[in-house]
């Protein structure tokens, strides 16, 4: 099955728990919070609040770096960057039943990831996006299928996700590479109507 992952978003008129909500009414059924710039305390009443949403919809809830925090809240998981808790570390605070994602942009990245005991990779990015600071070098489908048929060649069974200013007219295209896949956030909620947008989304991923 091909999954629709759905990375929280703010903007001037809708919050992060607005944006998970959007996401969850449009049938998105994997939530990630994500709020790097703020504090643990600002952190921690909206993970409640959206984790809350994600019960309600039966859906998963994984939150953006903090580890502590994840096991605190007992959330279904958590998604590590580059620069965020080593994943063998994180694993061995969390213990098993935690789902635990990295961050990729090269091959070399999966294989660290995937020695280090991650669940999934999140690799990116598929084109350039204002969501994320120091964006790493840009994929495009080539580099989707480069490093997919390397993963294969080395034995490697980690679903991939790929993330980074995608959009509905990528699914085909980006499904045809062979993930598993798709995080997005800023295309859902520019969009005219939001929770049609990730409805028609969820939609192309099934076709």
């Amino acid at each position: 099955m091909f999954q629709v992952q759905f990375i929280t978003h703010y903007t001037e008129t809708i919050s992060y728990p607005q944006s998970a909500r959007i996401a969850l009414e449009g049938g998105c059924r994997w939530i990630q919070l994500r709020m790097k710039d703020a504090t643990d305390e600002e952190v921690e009443p909206v993970a409640r609040e959206v984790q809350a949403l994600c019960r309600d919809f039966g859906a998963y809830f994984v939150l953006d770096d903090r580890v502590e925090l994840v096991k605190r809240l007992h959330t279904d998981g958590v998604h590590l960057g580059k620069f965020d808790m080593p994943v063998d570390e994180a694993r061995a605070y969390l213990g098993p039943e935690f789902i635990i994602g990295g961050t990729a942009n090269t091959f070399e990245d999966i294989l660290r990831l995937h020695r280090a005991g991650a669940d999934y990779i999140g690799c990116g990015p598929f084109r350039y996006t204002t969501t994320k600071k120091n964006l790493a070098p840009i994929l495009g489908l080539e580099g989707y299928t480069r490093i997919l048929a390397q993963m294969d060649e080395a034995g490697i069974r980690l679903p991939v996700v790929g993330i980074g200013g995608i959009g509905a007219d990528d699914i085909p295209a980006l499904r045809a590479t062979g993930l598993n896949g798709i995080a997005l956030s800023s295309s859902i909620l520019r969009a005219e109507d939001p929770v049609r947008e990730m409805e028609r989304i969820i939609r192309l991923t099934q076709q």
